[in-house]
């Protein structure tokens, strides 16, 4: 059992009682400590294998995690994941030009930088990069380019067509 040795030194002392006390064991105070350091190490590695869990996490999920995962979690392991996923937001709104860059929307890299959209909505006019507007009117496809896509992919305007 992880720290007998120390738990032993314990018992000693207490069995000696009173006003005595017993030899000091340096040999088995080192053995103590050894056992503790190996311990306190083992729940170091223990400590760091789960924040590595919930940074990925972060990025399976985005920013707020499940209930069924948030319940096996420490109020420090939450606040940890809060302040990474701030981090993280700053550090993708500082990169990227004025809208920043997400860099949690394609784990895996696209296969290609333009994709073909079908519009579910009236729109209205968008504008893309090069200054070309595009009509985007209910029923309408287009091949726009995928970054510029996204938000209206999530939002539910456009939907990716997938051949």
């Amino acid at each position: 059992m992880a720290g007998e040795r120390a738990a032993g030194l314990v018992r000693e002392l207490h069995r000696a009682g009173g006003g005595n006390l017993p030899p000091f064991r340096a040999e088995g105070l080192r053995q103590a400590l050894e056992e503790m350091r190996a311990l306190y190490e083992r729940n170091q590695a223990d400590v760091y294998d789960r924040l590595l869990r919930i940074r990925a996490l972060r990025w399976e999920y985005g920013s707020v995690l499940p209930n069924t995962i948030q319940f096996h979690m420490s109020a420090e392991e939450v606040e940890w994941f809060n302040r990474y996923k701030k981090s993280l937001a700053t550090y993708m709104r500082s990169v990227g030009g004025e809208e920043g860059l997400d860099l949690t929307q394609d784990i895996k890299p696209p296969k290609s930088l333009y994709i073909e959209v079908r519009c579910l909505r009236d729109y209205g006019e968008f504008e893309i990069d090069d200054g070309t507007t595009i009509l985007l009117k209910k029923n309408s496809q287009h091949f726009l380019p995928r970054w510029k896509c996204e938000q209206l992919i999530r939002q539910g305007v456009l939907e990716h067509i997938l051949s």
